[in-house]
């Protein structure tokens, strides 16, 4: 079984947005760049983003965007690569795009465009790209030798097919060695794209300590009653204040075979953790206590499903309508308002406006978009994206506990992390 051994000056793992960037940013500078992936395509999360067009990146890029246990974090590396850069790249390339709502780029055509831009940049700088191999083993070079600069040892091994495999074939394996390593390996989401722990195993290999892993920007799942509910609601779409105790979210809602996704619970599931309460205002321009009141004294013969149907003007869609009567108000669907109490009638209201649901879950991983948490931040320069305990050794985009929100935050945190450590490996 051949053995061959090469040097690079950086070579990344994960052949990911954050991976390729930094790898076109390094061997601009003249660096022998090597990028390794155990998968059979590079950008395979860049691909299917965004409806298969990439949402790219957004034209408001601030720290609030990002979630991290060090909120200062992100900060340096998106100051120094603004969301325009990367912008300017994408017209370099003729890539036609438009803006969507909350300042979201989208490519025209496809997601493929920014792709093959990442891979052309790469292959002008020189950027060798490698598939299908599995990182088997990293080991730091224990040497004394100022001169040895092969700070790093990796020993890879070709990823077999199964055929293969039920051959009981020997996979052909690789050293490598390296000055510059980086972890470009993304978290646990959408695990079908290949995503797997590896960089997570790295980090604490090196003494590096996990921020709490979760599943993000993900649909919220429901039991019981509450579940029967909302699949009955399936398809439904309006849009919505959603909150809880730490942040809200003026966005559409979707009702699902699962329960609760769309823009506003995606948002909401960063956010969220295990046991929590969250809240939904069904008619976030509307203070429907004040209406029913209103009504009782105006039309007191009317009936509460009267008022919300011919108020909203199907802001509520008839047959929400309906499944909210059968939850919250039964009993007195047809009591007219004059003989309901006023107490009851402001009960009603803030149920409307603030509707109180404790999801049992969310999908997880399987349609997750990002994973929350990931490699402490305060183990790593902000400015470099380097270990604190490792020389050389490096971390960048969604594998450090930088979460952005939906919007194409988390893409501009791939370039702009992969950029700030391009500079330097």
């Amino acid at each position: 079984m051949s053995n061959p051994h090469t040097h690079y000056d950086v070579i990344i793992i994960g052949a990911g947005a954050s991976g390729l960037y930094c790898a076109l940013t390094a061997g601009r500078r003249g660096r022998r760049v090597l990028v390794l992936d155990h998968a059979n395509k590079v950008g395979k999360k860049i691909l299917m983003s965004g409806g298969g067009r990439c949402n790219f990146t957004n034209y408001f890029v601030e720290p609030e965007h990002f979630i991290s246990a060090n909120q200062h974090f992100c900060k340096s590396a998106l100051s120094r690569y603004p969301s325009w850069e990367f912008i300017s790249m994408v017209e370099q390339h003729k890539i036609a795009y438009h803006e969507r709502e909350h300042g979201q780029l989208f490519c025209d055509d496809s997601a493929q465009d920014i792709v093959t831009m990442l891979l052309d940049e790469c292959a002008a700088a020189g950027v060798q790209v490698r598939l299908n191999t599995q990182i088997e083993q990293v080991e730091v070079n224990k040497s004394d030798d100022n001169h040895n600069k092969a700070r790093f040892h990796l020993l890879t091994g070709k990823k077999l097919s199964k055929k293969e495999t039920a051959n009981n074939a020997n996979a052909p394996q690789t050293n490598y060695s390296c000055e510059s390593l980086v972890i470009a390996t993304g978290g646990l989401s959408i695990p079908t794209m290949g995503a797997s722990g590896l960089g997570y195993e790295l980090a604490q290999q090196f003494g590096h300590t996990l921020a709490s892993i979760d599943p993000s920007l993900v649909p919220f799942t429901f039991t019981d009653k509450t579940g029967d509910l909302l699949r009955a609601l399936a398809g439904i779409s309006l849009p919505v204040i959603a909150s809880n105790t730490r942040t809200s979210f003026k966005l559409p809602l979707l009702f699902t075979h699962r329960g609760l996704s769309g823009p506003a619970m995606l948002q909401l599931s960063n956010y969220w953790q295990t046991g929590e309460y969250i809240e939904i205002n069904l008619l976030p321009d509307t203070d429907i206590t004040a209406l029913l009141l209103d009504h009782k004294k105006s039309h007191p013969r009317q009936l509460i499903r009267t008022v919300l149907a011919d108020y909203t003007d199907n802001a509520l869609p008839k047959k929400l309508l309906t499944a909210l009567q059968t939850t919250l108000w039964e009993d007195i669907k047809d009591t007219e308002l004059a003989n309901i109490k006023d107490e009851r009638l402001i009960a009603l209201g803030a149920a409307i406006n603030g509707w109180q649901l404790k999801p049992s879950g969310t999908e997880g991983y399987r349609t997750a978009e990002v994973t929350r948490g990931g490699v402490t931040t305060d183990e790593v320069s902000s400015k470099t994206m380097q270990s604190n305990h490792q020389d050389g050794l490096y971390f960048i985009g969604e594998v450090l506990d930088v979460t952005g929100w939906l919007g194409g935050y988390n893409f501009q945190w791939a370039w702009a992390s992969g950029f700030v450590c391009g500079e330097v490996v």
